[in-house]
């Protein structure tokens, strides 16, 4: 019997009630600047919990302070970084949903002013800092100069990376229940898997083989300290865009994919783009990223589990695209920014609510 949106998932020891999983995405509410998590990130992440999701998974996480996209960036470089962090990890468990944390560096695309700020570039006089990637070429901005970049040293591979480990044990002790590594959308991970932003000459650069090693090696650092029997994600862009240049394609997608299962990858959560503004992005309609998942699905060699993102909108395609085995996680960004409750509607509309648990305080809606 195939699953459906409805049947459980199990991830290592750990088991999602259902199909569903709120998609990381950047509050930038961290209004002192600090990185740490105040009651905006609190009622984002638990009211999607109340609304029955199985994985409630943090926005992008910095795992230090250069990694932040912005400076209201959520952070956990810190123990009061994780301290900060507990109460939602509890108050998600308690609505029988799993908490995951997507640990993140924003590499060349670091220190910018937020979105509703208009994303443009911080320079160091303006409160900005340093940004770090695999190549010194900056992020090309259309109308202002890119704060400086830096290409990464060995002593700045060896920071990172311990950087990354740390923070998966603060997420552990803090009481994530899944760990996501964030290797897509142009941030630092995923410019050394692009031949777009990767041009170095040594060990971490040149062909595929050469371009995966470092998120690799990031990829053991967290699941040496990350518990066994905790799932561990990581996130990809599927593919650059970028038909008409070398980049990173489908088919790389691919053999990454069993490349880090082989790593103690349980899930590849599979996005695309955003690593240069030349993007030729698709027709963005219904589950416009849904086919890269299904070509992860049925073309790796391992039994690694995939979750897909992009459009998905309505209880009817998530269920479908779970049930006719293109992926095994349904995985909603803006519309649980609409509906923090899609998992409790989305078991009403298909007539499932026997197959979730509703909170008693709401009994009388359902």
């Amino acid at each position: 019997m195939s699953a459906d949106l409805f049947t459980p998932l199990s991830l290592s020891d750990a088991e999602s009630p259902n199909r569903v999983m709120v998609s990381p995405m950047c509050q930038y509410s961290c209004a002192a600047r600090d990185g740490l998590a105040t009651d905006w990130h609190f009622q984002h992440l638990t009211s999607r919990a109340v609304g029955g999701a199985g994985i409630v998974m943090s926005e992008a996480t910095a795992v230090e302070a250069r990694g932040r996209i912005s400076p209201e960036d959520l952070g956990i470089w810190s123990d009061e970084h994780a301290d900060a962090l507990a109460d939602i990890t509890d108050f998600v468990r308690e609505q029988g949903s799993l908490p995951g944390i997507q640990l993140a560096h924003a590499g060349r695309k670091a220190a910018t002013t937020r979105p509703a700020d208009g994303h443009d570039p911080l320079q160091p006089d303006e409160g900005g800092w340093e940004a770090i990637a695999p190549s010194a070429e900056p992020w090309p901005y259309a109308d202002a100069d890119a704060p400086p970049t830096r290409a990464m040293d060995a002593e700045d591979l060896a920071t990172v990376r311990g950087a990354f480990a740390d923070a998966a044990r603060r997420a552990d002790e803090a009481g994530f229940e899944i760990a996501e590594v964030h290797a897509a959308h142009g941030y630092l991970l995923h410019e050394f898997l692009s031949p777009v932003t990767n041009d170095r000459d040594d060990e971490y650069g040149g062909d595929f083989a050469s371009r995966i090693r470092y998120p690799l090696e990031v990829i053991d650092a967290v699941r040496e300290v990350w518990p066994d029997e905790k799932p561990l994600f990581v996130r990809i862009s599927a593919t650059d865009w970028l038909p008409d240049r070398e980049s990173w394609t489908v088919d790389q997608s691919v053999r990454f994919a069993d490349r880090i299962a082989a790593h103690g990858v349980d899930l590849v959560d599979v996005s695309a783009g955003a690593i240069h503004p030349d993007q030729q992005v698709p027709d963005t309609g219904p589950g416009y990223q849904v086919p890269y998942a299904q070509r992860v699905t049925e073309e790796t060699d391992s039994d690694i589990r995939v979750g897909a993102v992009g459009g998905i909108t309505a209880p009817e395609q998530a269920d479908a695209l779970v049930r006719t085995g293109r992926a095994d996680l349904a995985i909603l960004g803006r519309e649980h920014l609409r509906d923090p409750y899609f998992t409790l509607h989305a078991a009403q509309e298909l007539d499932r609510l026997d197959d979730v648990d509703v909170p008693r305080q709401y009994w009388r809606a359902f």
